[in-house]
């Protein structure tokens, strides 16, 4: 992570609101990253990801606000005490364990690969050898790509968006993301024309993580405690899959914990 706090907005969850509740705040990327959360013209989230926050809020009896900021500050935004945990499809990795804390995780999907149609491309590291590769800037996809795709020319980007338009434009062989933003940006007009899917690569949870969680302080067993419990209760009351099948045709949860 880069740098602090760029951009806050204060949107209320409209939760019902708890009598002498302290409000907590919850971190958003202001970056889209469509069908989780994105931003509209009056500065409104929207998304599954925003939706199943606000669940957890409800289910843990937190009176939840999203504060957002670029998806680089959101890490330095929780430990300056900017915001209180991290809802951005945030992966649970050993490496960010070392600054922050995770509740259990709330989704996971695969990494995948797009690139050019009829352009022979494996998402190996001996397929991506020599071969212009675009990742979002700080993601697990980046971490990814620098542990097993050393022989790609690795080029970052402060959004998914960014990288697409590239490997639309030509300027990239390939683009490492989240398998549901791959397969929505091959589902675009630009995508259908250019791009087809790859494959997804080989799950490495050094890099790629242990699903999505939120990000919590360290030190905030309390609130870690009550967002597992929000968590809990949402999936086990049918909240969880009332919301997903709004977004989705199958089970973004992913395989059950161990």
């Amino acid at each position: 992570m880069k740098r602090l706090l760029l951009t806050t907005t204060l949107t209320s969850l409209c939760l019902a609101p708890l009598a002498h509740a302290e409000v907590t705040r919850v971190g958003f990327a202001t970056e889209p990253y469509p069908p989780f959360a994105t931003l509209d013209a009056s500065g409104e989230l929207h998304g599954w990801e925003v939706d199943i926050t606000r669940a957890v809020c409800e289910a843990a009896e937190l009176e939840c606000e999203i504060v957002t900021t670029s998806w680089d500050g959101l890490i330095p935004a929780l430990t300056g005490d900017k915001i209180d945990f991290i809802a951005a499809s945030l992966s649970i990795t050993d490496q960010r364990r070392e600054t922050i804390a995770f509740s259990d995780k709330y989704y996971q999907t695969p990494a995948a690969l797009a690139g050019a149609k009829g352009v022979a491309l494996e998402a190996t590291p001996e397929g991506l050898a020599g071969k212009a590769l675009g990742v979002q800037s700080a993601s697990i996809h980046q971490a990814y790509a620098q542990a097993h795709f050393p022989e790609a020319t690795l080029r970052q980007y402060q959004t998914q968006d960014e990288a697409n338009q590239d490997l639309f434009a030509g300027r990239l062989d390939a683009t490492l993301a989240d398998r549901l933003i791959v397969e929505q940006f091959l589902s675009s007009d630009e995508g259908q024309l250019c791009c087809e899917m790859k494959g997804n690569v080989a799950q490495d949870p050094e890099t790629l993580g242990e699903g999505i969680g939120f990000g919590i302080r360290q030190e905030d067993d309390a609130l870690r405690d009550r967002l597992n419990e929000g968590i809990a209760e949402i999936r086990a009351n049918g909240t969880y899959d009332e919301i997903t099948a709004r977004y989705f045709d199958f089970d973004i949860y992913g395989e059950p914990d161990a």
